[in-house]
């Protein structure tokens, strides 16, 4: 568990460092260091059963990362995302389904999913899910019947 635990923390902390160096060099702004604690975070409710709280960037905006959270048993349907999107989760499981098969993203794993690909997503049944999540631009969920 404590491996486990060390691992998603590594995981989280090189992404994040990478994502805001990238993110910073871009805009041309000095370098700093950010720190966010999922555990204080300002989550904020974007759909029913999923909140988001900002890391940097803006998700309405362009290239941004969050910690999201999914409400147990959260069901997302089939859609797809315009940009690609990188998850690490923290707590509980990220579920992913595609044509390929069915995924159960638990603590310290990740999945990348391309712009464009179509698939399903949802969370564990009893503790939901709690990641890190971070896109090259603007966040959207594209529905598909």
């Amino acid at each position: 568990m404590k491996k486990s635990l060390l691992v998603v923390g590594v995981a989280v902390a090189l992404m994040a460092a990478w994502s805001v160096g990238r993110v910073q060099g871009q805009k041309g702004q000095s370098e700093k260091v950010v720190f966010v604690s999922a555990d204080h975070a300002n989550f904020t409710t974007m759909n029913p059963g999923v909140s988001m709280a900002a890391i940097w960037g803006d998700s309405t905006k362009g290239a941004h990362a969050t910690f999201t959270k999914f409400a147990p048993s959260q069901d997302n349907g089939m859609h797809t995302h315009t940009n690609d999107v990188w998850i690490v989760v923290l707590k509980g499981a990220y579920l992913y389904k595609d044509d390929a098969g069915e995924k159960r993203v638990g603590a310290g794993d990740f999945l990348r999913v391309p712009g464009g690909h179509k698939h399903w997503s949802g969370s564990d049944a009893k503790e939901g899910a709690l990641f890190y999540e971070e896109s090259s631009g603007k966040f959207d969920l594209i529905p598909l019947k």
